[in-house]
């Protein structure tokens, strides 16, 4: 019957791709299908924004197929419009789509003229990025185009980053390198291809005035400031990743155009793989062919779908297991937080629940005040017995929903379900029909396997809470169910969820910061096992609320809550809490509060777990934190990770651009996961702490290239420079923050036993060369990943990248047995002496580095590093810079040429003068 069962499961799954997926877009033969665009619902109404979406993606289907030499092109789009907009009757309604799992967003910068598209994208080279994001000025404003390019043009370069896992070839933070081109070594800008032409410019701004002169050199290299300005005319095709703006570029670099030498991310990431080599290797390119066409076969067609109310069915199971560990009373108190806090005012909600058979708690209501919420609070359940029917339960909940919107469409379920059932198959269908998303919950060791086909197949989150002593576990999975409209000004934030033993006369004492951008409509809970604790709450002010002014409820014995009226005093709130019961018990704290000001973005947190698409298959644990679209830097990420019957793992994430962590200080903090416990569901919570400093913020770094001019017929055209921002308005004082966040993840390891990992790739490796000794730096790799301490390195050296790459065991080795690896995460530095290399003028040298753990397991090649001894001309600039621009250098050639003039007539006039002279004397 199992057998059976998973074919139905594996059709459905297969049949149903383009719901499986929500809102992510499909391959349909060549065409592109169901690709969504979500508006932000703080973005004001205009018209304008989606007609100019519109035009840009039809404008980059075409050029998508070009690029792609005739095989893909956008077949459908879905555009998301705000509920904050006028209906109209050509905007349909929302089925499963929303706008947190959009593939492209609009959305308000929060900072000035930080207009640049980008595309979030954390994990490895190959693998999907999470979003492209676009502003509404990038879209309604036509001068964009003089800063960006083409916007057709520009979202195929995003949308490259998005669907196929390639990176830039360019770099705004190396935008120069030593190259040598036979014996000779010269300056060269980090370009693909290697024959881009150009010249380098440096441009002095005060204000609106900006003065341009030649580069000079620092170093070996350009000084700091010192951009390159291409040709506007190119003898090249290529690439899409580098300069898409310019015309004649209609390919992407492939194996034989690319430029390996280049230090950027599609090399350090990619292994010095060219883009097109990487798209070929993708299951679209695998999937469809070449188009016998010079346009694609269909124009893109576009559905306008806007938001609707949020209509939420809870379905939760009261079969006779739910009697066991608490769970029934832990449900309760975790509903109760969904319902007074979490769901948001001027929503519907309706609770159903089914053992063997399903019941209408609630109907379907809309929540427009506390007193609606508390109503809908005694309807929950408070006992359990019976079997297990879940599809009995998914059907009642679409009716509850159904009887009251006559239709359900755009709908969501929360199914919380602890038990196993053999009759899920019967009901896919209809879930399939309901274009509801749903949203599971599943609690135990025992809960249905087959449970997130549900999410999987309607676009909802899974969760899934281990047993515990408290219901604090439930309360963050239900925390985490949000609307995903995304308007986070009425949603609210998790801060704090701990639990803690506390013995007979101890203490448990925590501090909950509320940081200047929280602190509406804030709740504080306690929970406790066996008997009510003392305890009592101080706010910054030395405030104290005690047990008196939190509320107690007959239904929930074992919870007390305190909510705070306004906007909550910004500060450390401190608990204080002592157990007087006569035998230790488990006491935990929750607290949360909503975005202080709906114009200024509060600091967020997600989390997720994912199977990386590399060797062995790792499972690497993220953590998103970023205040509006700013990633906050330099924050302390805890993750725990919890499977039932497996002690519980924690690991501090890092931002460190090493290890699991792809890009340093992008405000995604990034682990391996090493220690699997077997097949089997995990679950993820992650701390997020920021102490009462200064919070860095920083820009979005894998962004579209900036356009600072280009060079036409020899003269240089300009653009006003990229918008630097002074540090007072990237440091901001948010005072101490916490946050929470959680997660989950089936893993199938194949068997019982835990894999065993190799050291991580070592992806930071910097070689320069000091008094003529070579210098090495990278992070040091664990024993497991980036977990633990390596226990030696071997160091290989090539004057040839490719050799080094392709043959590293060949390429000669560097003697580094004094080199005792660290743990994990700590900074390596590691010298070579001149003796062992020729080290003169034009000197190339290329490094890498592979760990080796206890059990000989070697982790793959590193990145490669250059070291380079070049000294450049002493001339410092280019003999062939053009005189004819624009600017301060024309008004001087202009002006010494006229000199010229003058003092040539001057000697003329003297002379004829002089002779003139001589002659009359002489007559």
């Amino acid at each position: 019957v199992m057998v059976v069962f998973r074919s139905v499961i594996f059709l459905l799954s297969f049949q149903l791709l383009h719901v499986a997926k929500g809102s992510m877009v499909w391959l349909n033969k060549n065409g592109y299908e169901d690709l969504v665009v979500a508006i932000n619902p703080q973005v004001p109404e205009d018209a304008n924004i989606i007609l100019n979406t519109v035009n840009m993606i039809k404008s980059a289907s075409n050029y998508l197929f070009e690029v792609t030499k005739h095989r893909f092109f956008f077949k459908s789009v879905k555009i998301i419009i705000p509920k904050t907009w006028k209906k109209k009757p050509n905007y349909s309604r929302l089925g499963t789509e929303s706008y947190d799992k959009a593939d492209v967003t609009i959305a308000d910068p929060y900072m000035t003229h930080v207009d640049h598209p980008y595309t979030l994208h954390y994990r490895g080279c190959k693998e999907k990025g999470q979003y492209i994001r676009f502003t509404p000025n990038f879209l309604l404003d036509d001068d964009m185009t003089k800063f960006y390019g083409e916007k057709g043009r520009v979202f195929v370069h995003e949308w490259a980053h998005f669907r196929w896992g390639v990176f830039n070839e360019y770099s705004d933070h190396v935008p120069f390198y030593v190259s040598r081109n036979s014996e000779e070594a010269s300056v060269k800008p980090t370009s693909c291809p290697a024959g881009v032409t150009g010249m380098p410019v440096f441009q002095n701004c005060s204000g609106d005035k900006c003065e341009k002169r030649h580069c000079r050199y620092d170093g070996q290299l350009y000084e700091k400031e010192c951009i390159f300005i291409p040709d506007k005319q190119q003898n090249i095709t290529c690439s899409v990743m580098y300069l898409q703006y310019i015309p004649s570029v209609v390919e992407f670099c492939d194996k034989n155009t690319h430029n390996r030498e280049a230090p950027n991310m599609q090399n350090k990431m990619c292994n010095h793989k060219s883009t097109w080599e990487v798209i070929m290797e993708s299951d679209d390119f695998r999937n469809a062919s070449v188009l016998n066409a010079s346009a694609p076969p269909s124009e893109t067609t576009f559905t306008l779908l806007q938001t609707q109310d949020r209509a939420v069915a809870l379905v939760l199971d009261v079969s006779g297991s739910m009697s066991l560990h608490s769970r029934i009373r832990h449900l309760h108190s975790a509903a109760e937080v969904f319902l007074r806090h979490i769901i948001e005012i001027g929503s519907w909600a309706g609770i159903v629940t089914f053992h063997s058979a399903a019941s209408e708690k609630a109907p379907l209501q809309k929540i427009t005040n506390d007193t609606a919420r508390q109503k809908l609070v005694q309807c929950l359940p408070t006992s359990a017995s019976g079997k297990t029917s879940i599809c009995a339960g998914i059907r009642k909940g679409l009716q509850l929903i159904t009887d009251k919107m006559n239709t359900s469409y755009g709908s969501e379920i929360v199914l919380l379900t602890d038990g196993e059932d053999s009759g899920i198959a019967a009901c896919l269908d209809l879930v399939k029909q309901s274009r509801a998303k749903i949203h599971t919950i599943a609690l135990g060791p025992l809960a249905a396997k087959e449970l997130e086909e549900f999410s999987k197949l309607t676009g909802g989150v899974k969760h899934y809470a281990v047993d515990g002593a408290s219901p604090s576990r439930l309360i963050e999975k239900f925390s985490a169910i949000t609307s995903g409209s995304g308007d986070i000004s009425e949603q609210s934030i998790l801060l704090e969820s701990k639990e803690q033993v506390v013995q007979h006369s101890g203490w448990m004492n925590t501090t909950v910061p509320i940081d200047i951008t929280v602190g509406n409509d804030t709740f504080f809970i306690i929970t406790w096992d066996l008997a009510q604790p003392f305890f009592f709450l101080m706010d910054p002010r030395g405030k104290e609320y005690g047990s008196s002014d939190f509320t107690i409820d007959n239904s929930n014995p074992g919870t007390a809550r305190l909510s705070i009226s306004g906007t909550a005093e910004v500060g450390d709130w401190q608990f204080h809490i002592k157990n007087v019961h006569t035998a230790a018990q488990v006491i935990s704290v929750a607290a949360a509060s909503q975005p202080a000001h709906s114009d200024v973005p509060p600091v967020s947190t997600a989390a997720h777990m994912s199977r990386a698409n590399r060797a062995f298959n790792p499972v690497v644990v993220y953590a998103e934190v970023s205040q509006g679209f700013l990633p906050v830097l330099g924050a302390t990420v805890i993750a725990t990770i919890e499977k039932d019957g497996a002690a519980a793992v924690t690991l501090e994430l890092l931002d460190n651009g090493a290890g699991a962590d792809m890009m340093k200080n992008d405000g995604i903090y990034s682990r391996y996961f090493t220690t699997l416990q077997g097949t089997g569901r995990y679950s993820l919570k992650v701390n997020v702490h920021g102490r009462n400093t200064t919070t860095r913020l920083s820009l979005k770094q894998n962004r579209a290239s900036y356009i600072s001019g280009y060079r036409e017929n020899g003269r240089i055209y300009m653009n006003a420079p990229r918008p630097t921002f002074a540090d007072k308005e990237v440091q901001v004082k948010l005072g101490s923050f916490s946050r929470i966040s959680t997660s989950s993840l089936v893993v199938n390891t194949g068997g019982d036993s835990a894999p065993i990992y190799p050291p991580c790739k070592v992806t930071d490796l910097h070689a320069r060369i000091e008094n003529k000794t070579i210098v090495l730096s990278w992070t040091a790799p664990g024993g497991d990943l980036d977990n633990g301490k390596a226990d030696h390195y071997i160091i290989k050296s090539s004057e040839n990248l490719l050799d080094l790459r392709d043959h590293f065991d060949r390429a000669t080795s560097v003697n580094s047995s004094n080199l005792i690896p660290k743990e994990a995460g700590r900074k390596e530095s590691f010298k070579i002496k001149s003796e062992n290399f020729t080290i003169e003028h034009n000197t190339i040298i290329y490094f890498a580095i592979r760990a080796v753990d206890d059990t000989n397991l070697i982790s793959e090649v590193s990145n490669i590093a250059q070291a380079t001894w070049f000294i450049p001309p002493k001339a410092s600039v280019p003999l062939d810079y053009d005189s004819n621009n624009d600017g301060a250098n024309s008004t001087v050639i202009v002006a010494i040429v006229a000199l010229c003039v003058v003092v040539v007539c001057t000697i003329v006039s003297s002379t004829v003068c002089v002779l003139q002279k001589q002659r009359g004397r002489l007559d």
